[in-house]
């Protein structure tokens, strides 16, 4: 179909990218993907991460079988294809030049925040789990290419400010804004991936996007953390000098 739509939103863990895919799951004319790379990327690389074998199991582990299907049709016959990313799962030997094919979109958030969240599910933590530094190298591939910025969301602005940041997000990739994404049932999803149970008790409660977070200060991070988040900075800064404006009420 020459006209589908297919959005990839390329995110860092602990931002509210399982919450956008809701969001967008919820329209009538939206199927979502929910991390396609990830089996490909724990094979690649070994990681030991909660319900490991579950993902495995759960998707291909060629990066080139991923792809081909993210290209092919959309599932349920929809006219967009929402597809939640991790840009860490992009692993430097996995082709890109599928994302000149696709409707590229990025969301970010301070990493002080997210680190401190991410300890909360898993102890160990690298700049590189983060995805800071392989999201720059999306976007700027991207940007690139397209000879212009893409659309950049701050995660704090999604939650001040849910229906000014999602209707510019949707006028940045050429579809309508649907009301239906304010909102949506709680419990989980047969979309949701394998590891849901380890990561998605919140966004299963969630009937819509929660008010805004106090998010941690970097003074409030454990000593082990503030280096990370220091060499992070600069790549949030980066992205984050793109972000949409929103129009907070």
């Amino acid at each position: 179909m020459t006209d589908v739509i297919r959005i990839t939103m390329w995110s860092g863990p602990r931002n509210v990218s399982t919450a956008m895919m809701r969001s967008f799951e919820n329209r009538s004319d939206t199927s979502v993907s929910d991390e396609p790379f990830y089996a490909a990327y724990l094979r690649a690389t070994g990681l030991n991460h909660p319900m490991r074998d579950a993902v495995l199991a759960s998707q291909p582990h060629d990066p080139a079988a991923v792809i081909a299907a993210l290209l092919g049709p959309v599932p349920d016959g929809q006219t967009i294809w929402y597809q939640k990313h991790m840009t860490h799962h992009m692993l430097p030997d996995f082709d890109r030049n599928w994302l000149d094919q696709v409707t590229n979109a990025f969301l970010v958030r301070r990493p002080e925040a997210v680190l401190a969240s991410y300890v909360e599910r898993r102890a160990e933590v690298t700049l590189a789990d983060i995805g800071l530094p392989q999201q720059v190298e999306i976007f700027e591939r991207v940007a690139d290419r397209l000879g212009a910025a893409p659309p950049v969301l701050e995660g704090a602005d999604v939650l001040a400010a849910p229906q000014s940041a999602l209707s510019a997000l949707c006028r940045r990739c050429g579809i309508p804004f649907d009301a239906a994404m304010l909102a949506w049932p709680a419990g989980p999803r047969p979309s949701d991936g394998a590891w849901a149970p380890a990561w998605y008790d919140k966004v299963e409660a969630s009937t819509g996007f929660g008010p805004p977070r106090a998010e941690v200060a970097f003074a409030e991070l454990r000593d082990d953390l503030k280096p990370i988040a220091e060499a992070a900075q600069p790549y949030y800064e980066r992205l984050a000098r793109h972000r949409i404006g929103v129009k907070l009420s």
